[in-house]
């Protein structure tokens, strides 16, 4: 009599529950379409957090991952000028990181939990920080193009409907407008510079002309897999090579002059 009791209770309170359940994420849906923001403490469903904390990791680990190739180069930038940009460049990474960091704790997971998931290789991050810089104009690309493809897909996230990570996006995105500046002035000194400069400047474009449409442009076509495999297969990779080459040559060529004999 009991045990029937019981049971017949369990399953009244899972039609509420449900019932409950169908309010509550309709509310939320409503809310997400009037473009409100979700706050840490409101109602979520499971699987809105679980993608949250996936993308804000990986988009954190991607930051910390991003300040190694170019913190190889601080002790080896050609000025103490561009050692101290540089140094603030990473310093800016390094609080990128931290940011999201923060905004995934909020959704209820550990920091030490997702460094060390990023640690085991459990975790992934943008592989574009996988390519080496071996010079100086590589960072100049990274900088100049890497960015600013990074801020065309980040932009969009400054709306998102979670509000601590909309709110980190905001202060991420206006410094990594510098950050691309910064790129873009190393490369237009270097396509002013002697023969070998501009050499140098021209082979990190094609390079860095790579990883940036690729940032950007599989992010845009995503959503149709046929797009996305067209872009990725070995005549659309020719094809945006040899416009690579172009538009490096067109850079450096149009913004040649008489060698510089300021220092870099």
């Amino acid at each position: 009599m009991y045990t029937q009791g019981l049971d017949s209770l369990g399953k009244d309170c899972l039609r509420d529950e449900a019932k409950d359940g169908a309010a509550l994420e309709s509310r939320f849906q409503a809310r997400v379409d009037a473009e409100e923001k979700i706050e840490p403490k409101d109602w979520m469903p499971e699987a809105y957090r679980r993608t949250l904390i996936r993308q804000i990791s990986q988009h954190a680990h991607s930051e910390i991952v991003g300040m190694l190739p170019e913190g190889n180069w601080i002790t080896r930038a050609p000025s103490l000028k561009r050692k101290a940009i540089l140094i603030a460049k990473v310093q800016d990474e390094g609080g990128h990181g931290a940011y999201l960091y923060s905004a995934a704790e909020t959704l209820g997971v550990s920091r030490a939990e997702l460094v060390g998931q990023l640690l085991a290789g459990k975790a992934k991050y943008s592989s574009i920080f996988n390519y080496p810089t071996p010079t100086w104009a590589d960072v100049g690309a990274i900088g100049w193009l890497v960015d600013g493809a990074a801020i065309m897909n980040q932009i969009p996230l400054c709306r998102c409907s979670y509000g601590p990570y909309a709110r980190a996006m905001v202060r991420i995105c206006r410094e990594e407008s510098f950050h691309q500046r910064q790129g873009y002035e190393i490369m237009l000194f270097l396509a002013r510079g002697t023969g070998r400069q501009r050499a140098m400047a021209q082979a990190a474009l094609e390079a860095g002309f790579h990883m940036a449409t690729f940032t950007c442009f599989l992010a845009l076509v995503a959503p149709s897999a046929s797009l996305a495999e067209a872009g990725a297969n070995a005549a659309s990779y020719t094809f945006l090579g040899r416009l690579a080459a172009a538009c490096g040559r067109q850079f450096v060529q149009s913004h040649q002059c008489s060698p510089s004999t300021r220092t870099m």
